[in-house]
C-alpha cells in the first residue's frame, strides 16, 4: 500500500462519511482528551467526558451487533453491501474516536482519584500489550508486512514501548484486582478494535472503491465486523460493571 493510497483511503473515507462529520468527531475527541489531561477539568467534568464517550462507544457497538447486524443479515448481498457502504465510513471515524476518549479518560480518572497507584510501570506494560499485537494484527489483515512504512512504525513502536517497560519494570508493584481486570478487558477491546475491526473497515472501503466492487466481499466483512462489534459491546458492559464496582468500593 503506497503512501498516496493510505492518504487517499483516509481522505476518501472522510469524504464518504461527510467531511464535517469526520472532522468534528476527530476534533471534538482530541479537544476532550486535551481538556481532561490538562488538569483544568474538574473531577465532575472529567467523569462526564469519560462516561459519555463510553456510553456512545458501548451503545453503538451493541446497536450494530444486536439490532443492525441481524437486520442486515436478512438482506441479500447487494442490499447488505449497500448498507455497509453507507455505514462503514462513519463508524471508521466514530468508534475509534470514542474508544480513545473512553480509555484515556478512564485511566487518567483512576489516577486522579487515587485508584491506580504506582501506575507508570503498569501503563508501560499496558501500552506494549495493546500497541504491538494490534499493529501485528492490522499488518496481517491489511497484508502490510512487506510495507516499509508499516515496518518502520512497528519498529519504532516496539523499541519505544519495550524501552519504557525496561526502564520502569523495576518499580512494578501490585495494584487493585479490579484495576488489573479493567486493564485486561481494555487490552482485549483495543487489540480487537484497532487490530481487526478497523482494518476490516479499511478493506471494505478498498473493495467499495475498486474498479469492480464485489458485493459478497463487502457484505461478508461487514457482517463479521457487526458480529464482533456485538462481542465488543458485551465486553464493554462487563467493563462498566467492573468500573461501577471499583468506584462504589472507593467510598
Amino acid at each position: 500500500m503506497s503512501t498516496r493510497s493510505l492518504r487517499g483511503t483516509i481522505s476518501g473515507l472522510g469524504n464518504r462519511a461527510n467531511p464535517a462529520f469526520a472532522g468534528a468527531v476527530v476534533a471534538v475527541s482530541l479537544l476532550a482528551v486535551g481538556y481532561i489531561v490538562s488538569g483544568r477539568a474538574s473531577v465532575e467534568a472529567h467523569t462526564y467526558v469519560h462516561v459519555m464517550a463510553g456510553l456512545l462507544w458501548t451503545g453503538t457497538d451493541l446497536f450494530i451487533g444486536a439490532v443492525l447486524g441481524p437486520a442486515i443479515g436478512g438482506l441479500d448481498e447487494e442490499q447488505s453491501a449497500a448498507m455497509f457502504t453507507r455505514l462503514t465510513p462513519k463508524t471508521t471515524f466514530f468508534l475509534p474516536s470514542m474508544a480513545f476518549v473512553t480509555i484515556v479518560g478512564g485511566i487518567t480518572l483512576a489516577q486522579r482519584l487515587g485508584l491506580f497507584p504506582n501506575s507508570e510501570p503498569w501503563l508501560a506494560l499496558f501500552t506494549a500489550a495493546n500497541l504491538l499485537p494490534a499493529l501485528l494484527l492490522a499488518g496481517w489483515r491489511l497484508d502490510a508486512f512487506g510495507d516499509r512504512r508499516w515496518q518502520a512504525l512497528f519498529a519504532v513502536s516496539a523499541v519505544g514501548s519495550l524501552a519504557w517497560v525496561a526502564t520502569t519494570i523495576g518499580d512494578l508493584q501490585s495494584i487493585p484486582l479490579l484495576i488489573s481486570l479493567s486493564l485486561g478487558i481494555v487490552t482485549l477491546l483495543s487489540v480487537q478494535g484497532f487490530g481487526f475491526l478497523l482494518p476490516g473497515e479499511i478493506r471494505m472501503y478498498q473493495e467499495i472503491t475498486s474498479a469492480d466492487p464485489d458485493a459478497a466481499i463487502i457484505s461478508r466483512i461487514g457482517a463479521r465486523n457487526a458480529k464482533l462489534g456485538g462481542v465488543q459491546g458485551v465486553m464493554q458492559l462487563v467493563l462498566i460493571g467492573v468500573m461501577v464496582s471499583l468506584r462504589w468500593g472507593s467510598f
